[in-house]
């Protein structure tokens, strides 16, 4: 084995395929609700991870099934490697009855629980206080599980990033908290919101260990997050993972980018995190030229029925307006 596949121990070759397909059902759904949130079919406001997409695929890969993630505004394809299903996420957005919080959640609520999804959130630093309770769940009932807690550079810089890594720390809890680095928190730089080289250079004042990875690489990624879930699972504690990558669309539907160049973008789009993946699994005989296009256009393929599934499903109906209120 190279050392361009090398692998964590619990995942196998065979499945690399699977991880490349889902890379694609990522870009192709972001890029849907792109299109769709243009013509006012899609509500509320998106934010997208086209560019993204090694991070979250690479980090989940490592999990075992029963494990947990919390998840961000700009989740979409966190829910997508954690197992959703593009048919209820599209109707989601799509505000139909069919979708995974009845239409009722949007592009920034969209959970899961059933395959470990404990939800996307729109409060910046949400996650944070959700992730540390069920791990310290996991701890107190020993039930073994792990979570993965996702957060944006900006969050990094919010009261409950400090508190929950605090707690997490003292009291050893399952979780490695994951800061997918886009470089840009809204339209500020991150050089220009923190004073360190390295958001998880952090890590050293709560005593746990820090780790920087190319978040475009998904093996970098897999690698990375596999030794602070094993350290986790091991009863050690909590992690800091920093995965640096890009974002390239604008931080929402209502961003312009007016704030970098498109030399910057170019710069990024050269390494889009698909093509480095697609082109080791090729150039390692991990799959065929063929079998790579036929993955993509499966993936396509199953995004675009997603659409025709949402608009020909059912929208609420005043009936269902006070269900699911629990307060």
């Amino acid at each position: 084995m190279t050392q361009a596949v090398n692998l964590p121990p619990h995942v196998k070759e065979t499945d690399l395929a699977g991880l490349y397909k889902q890379m694609w059902l990522i870009r192709y759904f972001e890029e849907k609700v792109d299109e769709f949130f243009a013509k006012g079919m899609i509500h509320g406001t998106t934010h997208l991870s086209v560019g993204q997409e090694a991070s979250a695929v690479g980090a989940i890969a490592v999990l075992e099934e029963e494990d947990k993630i919390t998840s961000t505004h700009r989740g979409h394809g966190h829910c997508i490697a954690k197992g959703a299903e593009v048919n209820p996420m599209m109707a989601e957005l799509f505000g139909r009855t069919t979708g995974y919080c009845k239409g009722k959640g949007g592009s920034m609520h969209i959970a899961d629980v059933a395959s470990g999804n404990l939800g996307a959130n729109g409060i910046v630093g949400g996650g944070f206080a959700i992730a540390a309770g069920a791990a310290l769940t996991s701890q107190m009932k020993r039930a073994g599980y792990v979570v993965l807690c996702f957060f944006g550079d900006g969050a990094s810089n919010e009261g409950s990033f400090h508190e929950a890594i605090n707690l997490a720390s003292i009291w050893k809890l399952p979780v490695v908290f994951i800061c997918e680095n886009n470089q840009y928190g809204m339209s500020g730089p991150v050089k220009d919101m923190t004073n360190i080289e390295n958001i998880a250079d952090r890590a050293e004042s709560y005593g746990i260990p820090g780790k920087v990875v190319d978040g475009n690489d998904v093996f970098d990624v897999m690698n990375g997050v596999g030794e602070a879930v094993e350290r986790a699972r091991n009863g050690e504690g909590p992690s800091l993972i920093e995965a640096k990558t890009y974002r390239w669309k604008g931080h929402s539907k209502s961003d312009a980018k007016k704030y970098r160049t498109r030399e910057e973008e170019t710069e990024w789009r050269q390494k889009d995190p698909i093509e480095r993946f697609r082109l080791i699994l090729v150039n390692e005989g991990l799959l065929s030229e063929e079998d790579a296009e036929n993955i993509r256009l499966e993936a396509k393929k199953e995004v675009e029925e997603s659409v025709e599934f949402a608009i020909n499903s059912p929208e609420p109906t005043l009936d269902d307006l006070m269900e699911d209120i629990f307060a």
